[in-house]
C-alpha cells in the first residue's frame, strides 16, 4: 500500500476525529492490531470499511488525493511533502473558486457532540453548486475555533477572510 495514501488518510482522520484510535474503533469497529496491519499493507479492510475511509473525503477531495498519489509515483521526491501539498492544493483550488465567484463559503456549525466535548475547531466548507443534485464540488477545512470569533468580530466578509487567510490558518494545523 502506498505510504502517501496512508499519510493523507491519517491527516484526514485527525482533521475530523479526536484520534486515529477513535476512528478505527468507533467508525470502523476494528482493533489496533488490524488497523496497524492495514497501515503496513499486511491485511485488507472490508469493502464497507474502505468506503468509510473514502467517506472522509468529498468527491472532489478524493479526486485530488488520486492526483497527488499519481504525482508521487511520477516524482518520488514529492512523497515527503505530499500531505502538505494536498492541503496546499485544497486551499489553492478553493481560493481560485472564490476569486472567480464560482463557489460559496460556509462555516459549518459544530455538532452537539463537538459542543459537549468542547472541540476547539470549526469547519469551513467551500462548494461549487452545479444545480444538479449530488454533483456539487466541495472542499472542507478544519480550522481553530478562534477563527470563528476572528471572522465574526471582523468587518471582513467570510469570503474575503477565506481568500486572504485560509492558507496560513489551514496549513499551520
Amino acid at each position: 500500500m502506498h505510504q502517501v495514501y496512508i499519510n493523507i488518510v491519517i491527516s484526514a482522520i485527525l482533521e475530523q476525529f479526536d484520534s486515529e484510535n477513535h476512528f478505527y474503533t468507533e467508525q470502523l469497529g476494528i482493533s489496533e492490531f488490524e488497523w496497524l496491519n492495514w497501515k503496513e499493507g499486511k491485511v485488507n479492510l472490508s469493502s464497507d470499511n474502505l468506503q468509510k475511509i473514502k467517506g472522509l473525503f468529498s468527491d472532489y477531495e478524493w479526486m485530488l488525493l488520486q492526483k497527488i498519489l499519481r504525482q508521487s509515483v511520477l516524482f518520488p521526491e514529492k512523497r515527503n511533502v505530499a500531505v502538505n501539498e494536498y492541503k496546499r492544493l485544497k486551499v489553492a483550488i478553493a481560493q481560485k473558486w472564490l476569486e472567480n465567484k464560482l463557489a460559496t463559503v460556509d462555516l459549518i456549525a459544530p455538532t452537539k457532540e463537538d459542543e459537549e466535548k468542547r472541540v476547539p475547531y470549526i469547519h469551513l466548507r467551500v462548494a461549487v453548486n452545479y444545480g444538479e443534485w449530488g454533483f456539487d464540488d466541495i472542499i472542507s477545512f478544519r480550522l481553530p475555533a478562534a477563527v470563528q470569533q476572528q471572522i465574526e468580530g471582523s468587518e471582513v466578509p467570510l469570503l474575503d477572510w477565506a481568500n486572504e487567510n485560509l492558507l496560513d490558518t489551514y496549513i499551520k494545523e
